[in-house]
């Protein structure tokens, strides 16, 4: 029974601005919205956390509300209750959840990646057996990640990310503090991209990762088919 399941601790960026050009962002809406459906089909439960806990920023591009998924979720009370009141990631108690997922939005790219907060959840949720899922800049997250071994957690695994042709396009390349796709091989990981903005999702293990926002769902199911198949 996926009753007994705990949940997954989803992550967003408190971060609402592009370094120092002024540009509002946040993180994407349908990269945290497309996950919890695939999560809600599924039974599995979730609960939502930011850098710095309360309400976080969503980048005002990613508010489509044509998008049926997102439309219920800005229509949805019990989604919208714990969107004004997230957790503190430094306050997250590890071994109260099942998975950890870290959504995109550009925003990530000046919080996730030097969050002690984050990588100190990540790494015991990881250890603890749990799943580790991101999509897009999410994986930002992961970049410093390290194990008590002292090995990066994206060292050796297979994984993907926005790429650096896709920060091209978007002409953010001068914009952000690093280059994800780069800073993750950089620690080791195994990065595989696709053609631009095309579905992409790398399950390796109990590691579970997104190219971009056309990715999001297929990270939520498969995040949901792995602790679903775990419980039973």
């Amino acid at each position: 029974m996926n009753t007994v399941l705990k949940p997954v601790l989803c992550v967003v960026t408190s971060n609402n601005v592009k370094g120092s050009t002024g540009i509002p962002t946040g993180f994407w809406l349908s990269e945290l919205t497309h996950v919890l459906e695939q999560l809600e089909k599924s039974g599995v439960p979730y609960e939502l956390a930011s850098v710095k806990g309360g309400e976080p920023p969503v980048d005002k591009d990613s508010l489509d509300a044509s998008d049926p998924v997102n439309e219920h979720y800005l229509n949805d009370a019990e989604f919208q209750h714990q969107l004004k009141n997230t957790i503190k990631i430094d306050d997250a108690d590890a071994s109260g959840y099942s998975a950890v997922f870290f959504a995109g939005g550009h925003g990530t790219m000046w919080d996730f990646a030097d969050s002690e907060g984050i990588q100190k959840v990540t790494k015991e949720i990881y250890e603890n057996g749990g799943l580790v899922s991101a999509v897009c800049h999410g994986p930002a997250a992961l970049v410093n990640v390290t194990l008590s071994d002292d090995t990066y957690l994206v060292d050796g695994k297979k994984l993907a990310a926005f790429t650096n042709d896709e920060e091209a396009e978007v002409q953010a390349t001068d914009i952000v503090p690093f280059l994800l796709e780069t800073a993750l091989i950089n620690h080791g990981a195994l990065h595989h991209a696709a053609s631009n903005w095309t579905k992409n999702v790398i399950a390796d293990g109990r590691l579970i990762t997104g190219q971009n926002p056309a990715s999001a769902a297929g990270v939520g199911e498969e995040l949901a088919r792995q602790l679903t198949n775990n419980s039973k």
